[in-house]
């Protein structure tokens, strides 16, 4: 579900503003609000005192009294948050059900505790409160939240113990004292996910898999989009009860009408609203009142068209949460689920959907067409589609978690133009894509807004690289076009993934096969000799004209030959894809071809894929015994192509998620007073003096050059006697980054003399008397590395080649976070530098754990300095004995530290 802080200061007056707080999902899918406790909230939680069971208040307060629960509550209502103590409650329908709320005992520990009204229990309330607890607490600085419970509490002893947090726990006189430390970890994110996942499904049954269905806004005249939507529903064979809601008709194209949703005979799951738009929002509240589960809004005039549409929007959102009522649009095209059992097409497309392992989510009606067509005609058909339109409420995130364990899809395809919540995408797409390959074609890769940054990390982060980032660590499929996102669904549905690069490709047709082996090398695929054995049978067996791989057959080759040498390449063991490429010709018999293929990929333990030439219309898919089926392409490239993003997908599945390592030796009191001090006396921010930046990057544990700053000729040579010749000398002027641009650097200053010519000429260059004297850095391998921080997707880092060969090779490599050691690893050893650092033709290797530990660090200091806006340490010199940083630059920007949501939602 769509999180938003939901808060308005905006809207007009006649429009009544949306409560702060957090929108979430239930264990039955209801939507659940949470938000700071604030003093109204006395007479509602005191109700739930006296309401509540008293082996409820005996299992919270370990007493028989509700005298002592009121006591609490007004506790709670009048505690100081300023001091630490934090209050969250549960809203269910409107009506607080439930609180939880922590005090401190230590720097970072507090004393947690929950109350759930019993007529809620069983919905995850709890659990949900616990999560969200946990994450202000951890914004806060709380490592450690405690609490005590009696042993026979039973419900409380597994939501503690089930919740995905690391726990401790003893018990001492029937009373358990539990410890949750509320960092993240695999398990955590793991267990909120699978929670997560089952809500989101249960929340969207009505929608996408309803008994019932009501068109509002349904014409009587063919060609309107209601109409339209209603014959689609009708024609497509729907399996529940369908509506047509117009109050100037009893039957539409023979559909049973009537004037408003609240006089259809029957509770209808899900409503398709295709009204004008000022209309909207009163439907919207009348299918709420109705109890419908949710709607799709065609209509179109909302945030697309401003800021009077956005606040328009925002009504729409607040309706539907008040009645748990899902969202699908404004804006939007329709939703389809192909299932046998529902037969659902609520769209006003002129296609209709063909059953298949694809699920599809698209925020353009027009693309969603277009892949709804493309998928029905060559394969692998649609299990599920989704217009996302406007987004309102339903996002990408909601249906990865929906599709995530639905039986009838195999792959999830996305077209996506913006990121609602990126970082939770990501996470999400990396869990999915475990089970599940998802692929994305992500709109806006222009360059035109390349971000302005003066340094070199800002200036290499295009409005696209956090994007390719996120997608590579997520183990997301990133597709160039549509039409590449069918394709490659149809090597990933229903059939056995790779387990290697190594592809055979067998055919009647010679040059198709050379096309092929030329697309394999540019997708990074081997198409090895295959062994004497293997060929001597392949030339005794079928005849073949060249019985090397490719393997030729000729133009003659019969059916059956085709049959046998497919066999011989498949048992071989020796390749973990078959493509076969067949011309097909009047000669041929192109059905007893396919009916040969068949036969032998049935019980094939790789992927086997075939590339048909010259037979219009027979690019469907070919039926295997099994009920699967082998996917056709027109050329071979394209084949090739879809195959190498399959051959992409399996190796990042079975590769180790890997972890974020601890580093120590940090001072981020240190690095959070210099940001302080620095930020007081320039508001706006700005780049660090060299000195500054210096100490910066010893509070991250990062080695950097000695150096000492100096403004006057004197100061400099007792600089340079202080850090001992050779020396660097550099412009320290403000506002200078690019120093080499402006002549500001002069390297190799072994004595006094050399230093006191270069202090002359070099602040004659630049007009500015202030430099820095560096010692000179030992030799190695010169890297850049650094990080821009992204308005969206937060802190994106950068490594590559460095020094003079930065911006000439832009050899980088990019990743957001969190940073696992193996996210690193791979940023490090894909460069094309890297052989330099493994010790190129004799000379020595550059320390790499070194260079690892200092990505790590950077890592972590953009996790404790919010406020780090641009790094860049370049050259970052990594040579046989470790890393050192000769030259950084660091900009800071104000910026609120770790977001803490209960600060912000206070009232």
């Amino acid at each position: 579900m769509t999180t938003s802080e939901r808060e308005n200061p905006t809207a007009p007056m006649e429009v009544r503003p949306v409560a702060v707080g957090w929108d979430v999902l239930a264990a039955d899918g209801s939507v659940v609000h949470l938000r700071p406790i604030c003093r109204d909230d006395e007479a509602a939680l005191k109700a739930i005192n006296h309401r509540v069971s008293d082996r409820s208040i005996y299992l919270r307060f370990f007493a028989l009294s509700r005298v002592n629960a009121d006591e609490h509550t007004h506790h709670l209502i009048g505690a100081d948050p300023m001091h630490g103590y934090v209050a969250l409650v549960a809203e269910l329908d409107g009506a607080v059900v439930g609180v939880a709320s922590y005090e401190p005992m230590r720097a970072d520990e507090a004393e947690m505790a929950f109350l759930v009204d019993d007529a809620v229990h069983g919905r995850g309330i709890g659990t949900l409160l616990l999560e969200q607890l946990a994450a202000v607490a951890r914004e806060r600085g709380i490592r450690h939240l405690h609490a005590d419970t009696l042993v026979e509490n039973a419900p409380m002893l597994r939501l503690f113990l089930d919740s995905g947090f690391r726990e401790v726990h003893k018990m001492d006189s029937g009373v358990v004292e539990l410890t949750l430390d509320t960092e993240y970890d695999v398990r955590t994110l793991d267990r909120m996910a699978e929670r997560e996942s089952a809500a989101e499904s249960r929340s969207l049954r009505p929608v996408l898999s309803p008994r019932s269905v009501a068109v509002i806004g349904a014409g009587r005249k063919a060609g309107g989009i209601g109409h339209e939507v209603l014959r689609n529903l009708k024609d497509g064979g729907f399996t529940g009860s369908l509506y047509a809601v117009n109050p100037n008709a009893d039957r539409i194209a023979g559909i049973p009408a009537f004037p408003s949703i609240k006089e259809v005979p029957e509770p209808v799951d899900l409503a398709v609203i295709s009204v004008p738009a000022d209309r909207v929002a009163r439907v919207v509240e009348e299918c709420g009142q109705f109890g419908v589960g949710g709607a799709v809004i065609l209509t179109s005039g909302f945030s697309e068209l401003g800021s009077q549409g956005r606040q328009a929007q925002l009504e729409l959102l607040e309706i539907a949460r008040r009645h748990s009522l899902r969202l699908i649009g404004p804006n939007c095209l329709g939703i389809v689920n192909t299932d046998p059992e529902v037969r659902l097409d609520a769209t006003f497309a002129t296609v209709r959907p063909t059953a298949g392992s694809l699920a599809l989510a698209a925020q353009s009606g027009a693309v969603g067409i277009a892949v709804l067509d493309h998928a029905g005609r060559i394969g692998p058909g649609i299990s599920e589609f989704v217009s996302l339109g406007n987004k309102v409420d339903v996002s990408g995130n909601d249906l990865l978690l929906h599709w995530w364990h639905d039986p009838r899809t195999d792959v999830i395809g996305l077209y996506l133009e913006s990121f609602g919540n990126p970082r939770k995408f990501g996470r999400l797409a990396r869990l999915v894509g475990r089970t599940k390959p998802v692929l994305v074609v992500k709109g806006g890769r222009s360059t035109g807004g390349r971000r302005a940054g003066a340094s070199h990390t800002a200036a290499a982060a295009t409005p696209d690289t956090a994007v390719d980032a996120l997608f590579e660590q997520s183990g997301v499929l990133r597709m160039e076009t549509l039409e590449e996102l069918v394709d490659t669904a149809r090597v990933l549905s229903g059939r056995p993934l790779p387990q290697g690069r190594r592809l055979g490709i067998v055919g009647n047709a010679g040059g198709a096969g050379v096309l092929a082996a030329d697309a394999a090398g540019a997708v990074d695929l081997d198409v090895p000799e295959l062994s004497a054995t293997t060929m001597s049978e392949l030339v005794e067996v079928t005849g073949a004209v060249g019985a090397g791989n490719p393997v030729d057959l000729g133009a003659a080759a019969t059916p059956q030959t085709l049959e046998h040498a497919i066999r011989i390449v498949l048992a071989s063991g020796e390749v973990d894809a078959v493509l076969v490429s067949y011309a097909a010709t009047r000669a041929g018999d192109l059905d007893a071809t396919y009916a040969a293929i068949a036969r032998a990929a049935a019980g094939a333990t790789v992927p086997i894929l075939v590339n048909c030439l010259g037979a219009s219309g027979a690019a469907g898919p070919i039926p295997l015994a099994d009920g699967s089926s082998l996917p056709v392409y027109a050329f071979p490239e394209t084949a090739v192509r879809a195959l190498g993003h399959a051959v992409r997908y399996a190796a990042w599945r079975t590769r180790p998620q890997g972890v974020v390592p601890v580093v120590d030796g940090t001072d981020r009191d240190g690095a959070r007073a210099i940001v302080r001090h620095f930020l007081n006396s320039h508001r706006e921010g700005g780049w660090l003096d060299p000195a500054r930046a210096e100490q910066l990057m010893l509070c991250a544990g990062i080695p950097v050059v000695a150096a000492l700053t100096a403004a006057t000729r004197q100061a400099t040579l007792e600089a340079g006697e202080r850090v001992g010749y050779p020396v660097v000398l550099k412009t320290a002027a403000t506002g200078i980054v690019h120093k080499t641009d402006v002549g500001g650097v002069r390297l190799g200053l072994r004595t006094a003399a050399e230093l006191d010519r270069a202090y002359g000429e070099l602040t004659a260059a630049v007009s500015d008397p202030h430099v820095v004297v560096q010692a000179t850095a030992w030799p190695g391998v010169e890297l850049v590395a650094g990080l821009v921080r992204d308005p969206l997707f937060g802190p994106v880092l950068m490594v590559g080649s460095g020094g003079v060969l930065t911006d000439l090779m832009a050899d980088r490599r990019w990743r957001g976070l969190p940073l696992t050691d193996l996210d690193a690893a791979e940023m490090l050893r894909s460069l094309r530098c890297a052989p330099l650092l493994a010790g190129y033709r004799g000379a020595a290797g550059a320390d790499e754990p070194a260079v690892l530990d200092v990505l790590h660090r950077i890592a972590w200091l953009a996790d404790a300095v919010p406020e780090l806006a641009e790094l860049d340490i370049n050259p970052l010199t990594a040579a046989p004995a470790g890393a050192v940083a000769v030259d950084v630059k660091v900009r800071l920007a104000p910026a609120d530290p770790e977001p803490d949501w209960y600060a912000r939602h206070l009232r």
